[in-house]
């Protein structure tokens, strides 16, 4: 063949790839998100907003399915619907990522779950998934007994100190443990108050209210979550000094935390998202933990429960609520 016979052929191919890339770049995608509690999630905003920053506009090339509820059978008509929608991937948060994952083998899940998601047999490792499920998890076991160290500094003569826990919580146990072999340390009782519902909570409450802990810590975990200003208001009412996973605690009148900041692991979920979209299979995709943990402390609710906090303490905390 001739150059000038070549010519007409070598545009063809051109065109036909020019129009191939933007066909792909206006498919509109469809997300489903999945929440296991009522009402609008707090992360669901981070994660929109992660998908945007990758190119992902909402009503122009991408479509979500928000769900929510904190009902088991609920979630699970929900993660059907979800996928009758044809959701091309499910986010969930929390204790929808189990119901999501009992339901459905088939249409990836992206999770960020609070638990050990190896315990809970949603994945094989960390490192290779190896099923329709990756995202993140929040449990960090040095977590636990930091978090136990930085409440006993800011108030060195708390002694007992509640634990409230939700015992349904994959690697709670693990998490006990390890707060108890750093109590042990720092030769400090403890007060086991393990709770599965909303009326346990309010049985430990009572308990608390006879025995009077010095100081409160709460495990992170959706059921915490939920009741966080419940859990917020009794410690100050009581005038105990309280410590919790996440800064969502204690921007409702917890004292503190320490953790990792939740908005923005939901935002990088979107990563995980853009993959998938892309081919990527979930199985292939590491389950990642947080690398950035923030000490938030609430000064206004210290000034509630008459505790100065040390100077010392306050200059290492990554925000100061006054």
């Amino acid at each position: 063949m001739t150059k000038k016979s070549l010519a007409p052929l070598a545009a063809l191919i051109l065109l036909a790839s020019a129009f191939s890339v933007g066909a792909q770049q206006s498919k509109v995608r469809r997300v489903g998100y999945l929440a296991g509690a009522p009402g609008q999630s707090l992360f669901f905003a981070a994660l929109k907003q992660g998908l945007r920053d990758l190119g992902y506009i909402e009503g122009k090339n991408l479509v979500f399915d928000y769900r929510a509820s904190e009902d088991r059978d609920k979630l699970t008509a929900l993660t059907s619907e979800l996928i009758q929608l044809k959701n091309e991937v499910i986010v969930t948060q929390g204790t929808a990522t189990r119901v999501a994952k009992s339901v459905n083998t088939t249409v990836p899940i992206v999770f960020g779950f609070s638990g050990d998601p190896v315990a809970a047999g949603l994945i094989d490792s960390l490192a290779r998934p190896g099923r329709n499920l990756t995202g993140m998890t929040f449990l960090s076991l040095d977590l636990s007994g930091k978090r136990f160290e930085l409440l006993k500094e800011a108030v060195p003569t708390a002694s007992p100190v509640a634990i409230v826990s939700t015992r349904t919580h994959p690697g709670e146990k693990d998490e006990f443990n390890e707060t108890q072999a750093v109590a042990r340390v720092l030769k400090t009782r403890l007060q086991y108050l393990p709770v599965s519902t909303s009326e346990d909570l309010d049985i430990a409450f009572q308990t608390m209210i006879k025995e009077r802990p010095q100081a409160i810590l709460t495990f992170p975990d959706a059921l915490t979550l939920a009741h966080r200003e419940k859990l917020a208001e009794f410690a100050i009412k009581r005038k105990v000094p309280s410590m919790f996973g996440w800064k969502e605690y204690v921007e409702v009148g917890g004292l503190m935390s320490y953790g990792p900041n939740l908005e923005e692991s939901f935002r990088r979920l979107a990563v995980y998202v853009d993959k998938i979209l892309k081919g990527t299979q979930p199985a292939d995709i590491p389950v990642e933990q947080p690398k950035k943990f923030e000490l938030i402390v609430n000064l206004k609710t210290a000034k509630q429960i008459g505790l100065t906090i040390p100077p010392n303490f306050l200059v290492r905390a990554d925000k100061v609520i006054r």
